[in-house]
């Protein structure tokens, strides 16, 4: 429970504390909460993370209203790869579960979202809102055009995913110029209710809260869910065109004062 009202903070991580307290709340929400598993995980010290990390921005939440705030007391994290980090790399990490040729063929500048979290104190609040006013200032200055990721569902219980997987699908489905498409063994089909069998109130009940907030800014989803047992999760890939976002959409793009990039 919070004690006082939080004045929070953003910043790119720099230092190696502050890489680790992003891994700590990673550690935090995705293994302890979630039970999720990686060959990386460092479980004598709370740390959750992977090869892919050196190659990320990592944005960090901070609420300065915390008494003696320091890099522990991160309470969010969006891990961002820019499309020429990826191109050092040589892929993008949801390369792993989605195919990702035809939005590579496209030419237009992509950004790689991920590992979204919060502290479970600050769920449902405007903690989030800063995260994502900040990473819109990151997408502005680095002219980004495509925003993507993967989304998690939280089980790998199809039968208990099939509504809103399936209204994901017949209501929200990529256009085929940015249809990726979730890749083989793990793929799974999300058009498993007929679309006038769907309770759609019932289904949007059960869409995680940070795949609403990219539908609501008109995010599609690509074709097929991936089952990712090692993180006990579902897996759809998000796809948001920052140029159809139109004049209310674009206000998230204005700058704060409580965060630096």
């Amino acid at each position: 429970m919070l004690q006082s009202e939080p004045k929070f903070f953003v910043k790119i991580a720099e230092t190696e504390e502050e890489f680790h307290s992003a891994h700590r709340l990673r550690y935090e929400v995705f293994v302890k909460e979630l039970g999720s598993s990686g060959p990386l995980i460092d479980h004598k010290n709370l740390l959750e993370k992977d090869e892919f990390d050196p190659y990320f921005d990592h944005l960090i939440l901070y609420d300065l209203a915390k008494h003696e705030c320091s890099n522990s007391d991160v309470v969010g994290v969006y891990r961002l790869l820019p499309h020429d980090k990826a191109l050092e790399l040589g892929r993008f990490y949801s390369e792993g579960e989605y195919d990702l040729d035809v939005l590579k063929a496209s030419g237009r500048r992509m950004l790689e979202l991920g590992r979204s979290c919060l502290h479970q104190n600050y769920r449902g609040g405007s903690a989030m809102y800063y995260l994502w006013k900040a990473l819109s200032e990151y997408v502005l200055q680095r002219d980004i055009e495509i925003l993507f990721g993967v989304a998690s569902f939280h089980g790998t219980d199809i039968a208990k995913l099939s509504e809103p997987l399936s209204l994901l699908h017949h209501n929200h489905l990529a256009p085929i110029n940015l249809r990726v498409r979730a890749k083989d063994p793990n793929s799974q089909r999300m058009d498993l209710v007929h679309l006038n069998d769907l309770n759609r109130p019932k289904a949007m009940i059960a869409v995680p809260s940070l795949i609403k907030a990219y539908l609501r800014l008109g995010g599609v989803v690509g074709e097929g869910a991936y089952i990712d047992r090692a993180f006990n999760t579902t897996d759809v890939c998000l796809i948001l065109d920052t140029k159809k976002l139109n004049s209310r959409q674009r206000s998230i793009y204005v700058k704060p004062e409580s965060y630096k990039i």
